[in-house]
């Protein structure tokens, strides 16, 4: 699978959840959106990050989870449409146009999260279509298309991110962490609260996470706990401060 492969695969998956006779006010779990309202979401993000990967210029917020969500409740209340069938026709075909934009993947782009690649983009756009699509499998009770397959794909997005989300329980924070998610392996380096994304560790480690990559992203999204992921034995931590563990997810506020 490529890249672009997991961005249509998904994108597909999520459109199969919405036929017709599906009830869009139904709610989400644990949120305020309806399946309509996140559908819709996810119809306008698609042209966003479509008309950004063709080279145009689409402010959007601030760049922060406040100024984001601020964006989305006004972009929603701009757009009325709530048909299912409809969305899920817009999400496919969003996810095919970006894809076919056919750009370089080194191309700098400015997005809703700040400046990155067009490569990193479409990462983003997975990670997005894979956390909303999540909430719609929920509350619909169907099975989600977060599988390990695609969670590779979203890595690009979420170290890049993660400094960028960073919030006030790591103030302060000084700690070494390497993350061991399927394959992938990266660390995290807190000093005085910021935190540094490297492939490799600065020093030896503080605290060692090792994580099934499907709960790896949906604990990230912010869809499961730390606790509750601890309880489903998909994650095992060791080091000399085994502690801080459970403590790295609420250093991170989702995007």
């Amino acid at each position: 699978m490529t890249p672009e492969d997991a961005i249509t695969v998904t994108a597909t998956r999520i459109a199969a959840l919405l036929p017709a006779g599906t009830d869009p006010r139904t709610p989400l779990p644990g949120a305020e959106w309806t399946v309509g309202e996140a559908a819709a979401h996810l119809a306008l993000a698609g042209k966003l990050m479509t008309d950004i990967a063709a080279g145009k210029v689409r402010p959007y917020g601030d760049g922060t989870p406040g100024g984001l969500a601020a964006a989305n409740s006004a972009s929603l209340a701009a757009f009325p449409e709530r048909d299912p069938v409809v969305l899920g026709t817009v999400i496919a075909d969003q996810a095919r146009a970006f894809v076919a934009a056919g750009r370089s993947p080194q191309e700098p782009v400015l997005t809703p999260m700040g400046p990155m690649d067009l490569a990193t983009l479409g990462s983003y756009l997975l990670t997005h279509l894979l956390g909303h699509g999540y909430d719609i499998a929920v509350a619909l009770r169907r099975p989600h298309m977060v599988d390990r397959d695609v969670v590779p794909f979203t890595l690009p997005f979420i170290r890049l991110a993660m400094p960028r989300v960073v919030n006030g329980n790591a103030a302060g924070h000084q700690a070494c962490y390497m993350v061991r998610t399927g394959r992938a392996r990266f660390a995290v380096t807190f000093a005085d609260g910021v935190p540094a994304v490297t492939d490799a560790p600065p020093r030896r480690p503080d605290c060692t996470i090792a994580i099934d990559p499907v709960a790896f992203l949906l604990l990230a999204l912010g869809r499961w706990t730390a606790p509750g992921t601890m309880a489903r034995a998909k994650v095992v931590v060791w080091g000399r401060k085994p502690w801080l563990g459970p403590r790295f997810p609420g250093l991170f506020t989702a995007p």
